[in-house]
């Protein structure tokens, strides 16, 4: 009683087996022997798979012994190119009063190597090299059979191949498979001991007549190398070999295969080519073909140079090469070196030109998954090169993909160091942006490009505010430095009303490396301002200053704009300083303010100015991203120093830097008319003046113009500093080891502070009456 692997007992003839992991399909109209070949699916997971069945009268069938070795064989024999074996099985079944055994035995999925050729319909060179690829695939399996394993195959012919749906050609049908015995003298018997199965017309001459003798003396590849020609007639000639003579035809043998062909063929079996040699030494497996295929399946023992020549290659030949090759064979072999970084960024191109071919559903299910998987890779150049081909395969992308598995990754080249990956990253998103969830746009897309915005911002903020301000010398220095580096972000606005007024006021710091860095920061931006100038309009940027030379251009333009909302009593002393005719005069004032201990900062309150008139802002001013990430808003009132003036959260659109400026100029303010007219004229006494709010018209931003006949500017102990600086009262006292922090300058209604760096103290009223 045979052993029975399932116990399950069905009528028919197998089809429908309750034990079997496996359903059986339609067969093939061809296969090997007494087999008949199935499609099948796994019933787990539904994958193809291929099912060979055979059957018997009865347990002693000579074709069921037979088929039972050919599945010992094929379980036990593992190679690339001979036929994956996955499971096996016996069935007993019942028909009418007479039992029936079938053997199942299932495999990777494949189809008979005749019905490939008739479905590929392959011509000329393209025909040629497929047979020459798919010949050096079975002749491995050949080889690896007689030499390393010292097997005999005894039948190689047309229908003991196979083909994958990767096109590659596997050897299978193990039912003849014996050891070769040539080294044991004593053996009589036959070596192949199902050797009656094997057709009259595939057998070599000593084989026919059974002389076991000379095939033992024969070498291990004598049956086979005969067997391996008579597969290169059959692929070439187009027909099944009918009889043993027809081999002599050689008409449709290619002529480069032609002489190997004759040698496979000998009649003396000891002369017979070793198929390992034919692999090594044939002209005709030397094509691109063979070559391309060959150098992808041995990837990973190339080095970069070898593997960058070969893909950015690899486009151009794909085109030559037969495309069925290319899309099945190819495509696979690609796409599992770029997911798994054996191959190079240049490939891309490759697997997206050879992706184009696909249809929509095919390019879904081949490419795509490579594709979302290479966006978490670490190479640049892999990034770089899926973000300039996204249009190729973007729409093809699901929006929960984009959204949970592409976009991630994606975003990381918003930060990217290389502008180039920002920039394309930023360009990905037309693509990307429309499938992305709202929750995903609005919490992380909408970040990303709002950092983006505010560059110009964030700078500003880090370098002013903070470095320029911080009393470590060195970090002074160090923001100067870093404004220079970056002075091709910030536009003529930013820099007139936001940069110079910082770095102006550290061509005074105590610390000689800072003020050396300072003079030239200021050089540096007073260049850009200039060509800024000259692209300009002049009638619209310079009116009223080009009339007035030298440093009394500036305070004459500014006293002849206050005149528009003084009184015309209030104007004699204005026109005077106006036609440069008191230029010693001011001087000496501005002297004499040096050396006054009294002084004290002025008051100005902010809350009513910005109400009134707009503030020269940035154009990224009214994007709050880069205020929240520098801590702008979290510092206290008393490390503010006043500039809140400048700095509004809320800044109206920019105007041209000098029409800012003007605005600014002419700010309303008031003041007690007992306070004297006559600031500028005041004689050099430690007695405090007073003067008329609108005779000053600096005094609410700033101290007068400086003058080319001052004297410089020295800090004393008191910490005092003269009129002659113009930015004193917007920008921070400069940093000092003694001097505290000017918060009484902001102009709130707060107390009076003593005396500090900045303007001359005046007693005066906001014109909200605080």
């Amino acid at each position: 009683m045979m052993l029975r692997f399932l116990k399950g007992v069905v009528g028919g003839s197998g089809a429908g087996l309750k034990d079997l992991p496996y359903t059986i399909g339609e067969p093939y109209p061809s296969a090997w022997g007494s087999w008949t070949h199935h499609r099948g699916t796994s019933k787990d997971d539904g994958s193809p798979v291929s099912i060979f069945s055979l059957s018997g009268s009865s347990a002693q069938d000579g074709h069921l012994a037979a088929g039972r070795n050919g599945v010992k064989r094929l379980r036990t024999v593992r190679h690339p190119n001979i036929l994956s074996f996955l499971h096996s099985t016996e069935v007993e079944t019942v028909e009418g009063s007479s039992p029936r055994v079938t053997i199942y035995m299932v495999t990777e999925p494949v189809m008979p190597l005749s019905d490939k050729i008739k479905e590929l319909g392959l011509e000329g060179t393209q025909r040629d090299e497929y047979f020459a690829w798919g010949l050096n695939q079975i002749a491995k399996a050949v080889s690896f059979l007689n030499n390393d394993c010292k097997l005999v195959h005894g039948n190689v012919c047309l229908a003991s191949v196979v083909v994958t749906p990767t096109l590659d050609w596997k050897l299978h049908a193990f039912d003849v498979l014996s050891e070769f015995d040539g080294s044991n003298q004593t053996a009589t018997g036959p070596m192949l001991q199902y050797e009656w199965l094997i057709g009259s017309q595939y057998k070599p001459m000593e084989l026919a007549k059974s002389d076991w003798a000379v095939i033992r003396k024969s070498p291990p590849w004598a049956i086979d190398s005969w067997g391996l020609g008579c597969l290169i007639y059959e692929l070439f000639s187009g027909s099944k070999l009918g009889k043993t003579e027809e081999l002599r035809n050689t008409a449709s043998i290619p002529k480069s295969l032609l002489q190997d062909y004759q040698r496979l063929l000998s009649s003396t079996p000891s002369r017979r080519m070793n198929i390992a040699k034919l692999i090594e030494n044939s002209e005709y497996f030397q094509n691109k073909l063979v070559d391309t295929i060959h150098f992808m399946e041995i990837l990973t023992l190339k080095d970069s140079v070898e593997k960058d020549t070969f893909f950015r290659k690899l486009p151009n030949l794909a085109e030559q090469l037969p495309r069925q090759i290319v899309l099945k064979k190819l495509l696979p072999l690609l796409a599992s070196a770029l997911e798994f970084g054996s191959a190079a960024a240049p490939a891309l191109t490759a697997l997206l030109k050879m992706g184009s071919w696909l249809s929509t559903e095919e390019f879904s299910i081949k490419v795509l998954p490579t594709i979302v998987k290479l966006f978490s890779s670490n190479d640049r150049a892999i990034r770089v090169g899926l973000l300039q081909h996204i249009d190729q395969f973007g729409e093809s992308l699901s929006a929960q993909v984009v959204d949970e598995q592409v976009y991630p990754h994606v975003a990381t080249g918003f930060s990217d160091t290389s502008a180039f990956l920002r920039e394309l990253t930023l360009k990905s998103m037309l693509v990307l942006a429309p499938k992305l969830s709202q929750r995903t746009i609005s919490g992380s897309l909408l970040k990303y490009l709002s950092k983006l915005q505010t560059r110009k911002r964030v700078l500003i903020n880090a370098f002013t505010v903070r470095a320029l301000r911080d009393t470590f010398s060195p970090a002074r220095g160090a923001g100067v430095m870093a404004l220079c580096a970056t002075s091709s972000y910030y536009d003529s606005t930013e820099i007139a009303t936001r940069i110079l007024p910082n770095v102006v006021i550290l061509t005074i710091d105590p610390d000689s490396d800072v003020r050396s860095k300072a003079f030239q920061a200021v050089e540096q931006f007073l260049q850009i301002v200039k060509q800024y100038h000259e692209k300009t309009n002049v009638g619209e940027t310079t009116a009223g200053i080009s009339s007035i030379p030298g440093n009394a251009s500036l305070l004459g333009w500014a006293m002849s704009s206050l005149t528009l909302k003084g009184k015309p009593s209030e104007q004699a002393p204005l026109a005077m300083v106006n036609t440069g005719t008191n230029t010693s005069s001011s001087t000496s004032n501005a002297n004499s303010v040096i050396d006054n201990p009294s002084t004290a900062p002025i008051r100005v309150n902010s809350s009513t100015d910005l109400a009134e008139q707009p503030v020269p802002t940035s154009p990224t001013s009214t994007d709050g991203w880069g205020e929240l990430e520098n801590g702008i808003h979290e510092e206290h009132d008393s490390d503010k120093d006043g500039w809140d003036d400048i700095e509004p959260l809320e800044e109206p659109k920019p105007s041209p830097a000098l029409a800012n400026i003007q605005a600014a100029q002419k700010r309303p303010v008031t003041q007690p008319v007992s306070q004297s007219k006559s600031q500028g004229l005041r004689p050099k006494n430690p007695v405090k003046a007073t003067t008329d709010e609108d005779d000053d018209l600096w005094g609410s931003i700033a101290a007068p113009a400086p003058k080319t006949t001052s004297k410089p500017l020295n800090v004393k102990q008191s910490a005092a500093v003269d009129d002659d600086d113009p930015w004193a009262s917007i920008a921070a006292p400069p940093p000092t080891t003694r001097a505290k922090p000017l918060s009484a300058a902001r102009g709130r209604g707060a107390k009076p502070a003593a005396p500090k760096l900045g303007a001359q103290r005046i007693n005066r009223t906001s014109s909200s009456g605080m």
